[in-house]
């Protein structure tokens, strides 16, 4: 079963270098159990674009859809047995990165 775990913040690039070393830990924890897929930050709200190509009307916008205090910043995405195992380690993940996160299964 795969997860998405999404890191919230509220500004992008805001950890501390202590918790690099947490997150670090954590990744590498992930991989050594075998439920790493990838991990990634993502780009502050301003630097998105939405794009709505519906029936070809070729329309974009500059940032975010979302005009929220918080946005998401990262992510990680496991492949793991059971959503117990899931819900655990998007439990440690919220430690280790010190930020909330919001954890999804991925839909086939």
């Amino acid at each position: 079963m795969k997860y998405i775990i999404f890191v919230i913040d509220s500004q992008s690039i805001t950890a501390a270098a202590n918790e690099m070393a947490a997150i670090d830990a954590f990744n590498e924890g992930l991989q050594r159990d075998g439920f790493w897929v990838m991990a990634a930050g993502i780009g502050a709200p301003n630097t998105a674009t939405v794009i709505d190509n519906r029936r070809g009307v070729g329309l974009l916008q500059s940032g975010s859809l979302f005009v929220e205090s918080e946005h998401y910043s990262g992510f990680w995405i496991i492949d793991v047995p059971s959503p117990e195992v899931a819900m655990e380690l998007a439990n440690a993940g919220s430690q280790a990165c010190n930020r909330r996160v919001e954890l999804r299964p991925f839909l086939r």
